[in-house]
């Protein structure tokens, strides 16, 4: 066989390597933020790492690839598939250590090196291919171009399956790290295959050793890699459920120290209830369940953000009020009805807030806000868009909700001031409120509709007149930005507010429990 006729011979093989390949990439890139999430939460800054991490990666994969490319005599491919596997199996061994490690570097600067350190390996390796497949398909000077955009064009339509298959087949079925173990086997036999045909073909006699040896040493820490799980040495803690879902790693925890349930989503803690009675222990729910006794007419109520049900729960009990609940995450729903006792008494919705607004026709009475916890900032969900849509669906005199954690004042304090602004954009009227008085850092409860809000009301008896107005808040709305679809800076004003509530948790929990 001439040296000129063994690419244009071998070319399926080398699109079947690159769209395999090409699909690992993507897949490692998405699965990235599942397992920082937990730990650094599902933010822009964490999407920011993971793709910057990539594009980092995959730059130096390319280059490296193509000068050893042009000096491994046509040949060494199948090793750099097969460290590809090895490092991605070893990523879910390795990510307490990493985060654990990076955590004193803050959240920006954690989210940032835990990616690096995590992802760069195997995401390089993968860059790699490329322009070795090149080398290798490229048989004469004027075929360049062609084999070139071929390899390239098949392994963009590798990276596109492979993001449809993990969103829409695999990750709604099987946890992160089962999938990233399960791709690291698949590039480890894909070497193996790619070696002997390196071998039979190129007269490399060296090739299959190497990628057998990769795969006998990542067979052999599987079980170590597998049964990783963290056991609390203390006793304080236990982990009631653990659920990966598409939209974050949902837990009960309970604290035995507090007598307290809690119901986690990544590194939001979005319920919480004693453990002996199941009341609910959010200070600032009891100020939005004052507003049936508020407004006393109150007959149908929407929770978007449902959380534990606590919300949903009390406005049935204590009023009678019938609330259809909303809620992004199909684990946090049944978390709630398994462990907190939430039993629906109008629609329960599972689905995007955004989404399902545009589905639902009212008029409710109350509408309560409630998506905007400790952790990352669903940031489309307050905007004057969104708040225009809760406008419709609100009766005449009705009154809608909104739970904000932010700062009262210094940095940090403009995210509030725009919440602020942003509510007067639609509403004619608004009153705010603080969960804890005496605390900077707090839940802020906005109340807003288009009648004035008198807390001073006849239907509220004295001791809640005096317990509300102890917890009325003022804010400068001068300096805050008006939220748009177009433009909403909201999370990059509540950068500061991020990195406060996770050591707030990290002092709770401990980091290591809040690591996967």
């Amino acid at each position: 066989m001439s040296e000129s006729t063994k690419p244009s011979q071998g070319n399926i093989w080398l699109y079947l390597t690159v769209f395999l390949t090409g699909s690992s990439v993507m897949i490692i890139e998405l699965l990235g933020t599942r397992l920082i999430a937990p730990f650094y939460g599902a933010s822009l800054y964490v999407w920011s790492s993971l793709i910057s991490v990539t594009m980092i990666a995959l730059s130096v994969g390319y280059y490296v690839g193509g000068r050893w490319a042009d000096r491994a005599s046509r040949t060494g491919l199948s090793l750099i598939i097969a460290l590809a596997g090895f490092f991605t199996i070893i990523i879910p061994w390795v990510t307490r250590s990493v985060l654990l490690a990076t955590d004193p570097l803050g959240l920006r600067g954690g989210a940032f090196v835990s990616a690096l350190v995590l992802f760069s390996p195997s995401l390089t390796l993968l860059g790699m291919v490329s322009p070795f497949a090149i080398k290798l398909a490229t048989a004469k000077l004027e075929g360049v171009g062609s084999s070139s955009g071929t390899i390239y064009a098949v392994s963009t339509v590798g990276s596109v399956i492979g993001t449809l298959l993990l969103g829409f087949f695999l990750f709604p079925w099987v946890g992160s790290r089962q999938i990233l173990v399960s791709l690291g086997l698949i590039l480890l036999v894909l070497s193996i295959i790619v070696s002997i045909y390196e071998q039979k073909h190129f007269a490399r006699t060296i090739a299959v050793l190497p990628c057998l040896l990769l795969t006998v040493v990542s067979l052999c820490l599987m079980p170590k890699i597998v049964g990783a799980t963290y056991i609390d040495p203390t006793g304080r803690f236990n982990v009631l459920s653990e659920t990966e879902s598409m939209y974050g790693y949902v837990r009960v925890i309970e604290d035995n120290k507090r007598q307290l349930r809690m119901l986690t989503a990544d590194a939001s803690m979005i319920g919480a209830a004693n453990m002996p009675d199941g009341v609910n222990r959010l200070m600032y729910q009891d100020i939005v369940a004052l507003m049936p006794a508020l407004k006393p007419n109150i007959k149908k109520a929407l929770l978007i953000g449902q959380g534990a049900g606590h919300m949903a729960m009390t406005l049935r009990d204590r009023y009678g009020i019938v609330t259809d609940t909303l809620e992004i995450d199909p684990a946090v729903d049944n978390a709630a009805r398994k462990h907190f006792g939430f039993k629906p008494n109008g629609m329960a919705i599972v689905g995007d807030a955004r989404y399902e607004i545009r589905h639902l026709t009212g008029p409710y009475d109350l509408i309560i806000h409630d998506c905007f916890t400790g952790g990352s900032e669903p940031s489309h969900l307050l905007t004057v868009e969104t708040l225009q849509q809760l406008q419709t669906l609100l009766a005449p005199e009705g009154l809608i909700a909104l739970n904000f954690v932010s700062f009262g004042k210094g940095e940090g304090q403009q995210a509030l001031a725009s919440v602020s602004k942003t509510i007067s954009q639609v509403f004619a009227n608004q009153s705010l409120f603080i969960s804890d008085p005496g605390e900077n850092f707090n839940d802020f409860i906005f109340l807003a509709g288009s009648q004035p809000i008198d807390i001073t009301a006849k239907s509220l008896s004295a001791e809640q007149t005096q317990w509300l107005s102890q917890r009325q808040f003022s804010v400068d709305a001068s300096h805050g930005l008006i939220l748009t679809d177009n433009l909403n800076p909201l999370e990059h004003m509540q950068a500061h507010k991020s990195e406060t509530y996770r050591h707030v948790l990290v002092d709770w929990f401990g980091p290591e429990l809040l690591v996967r």
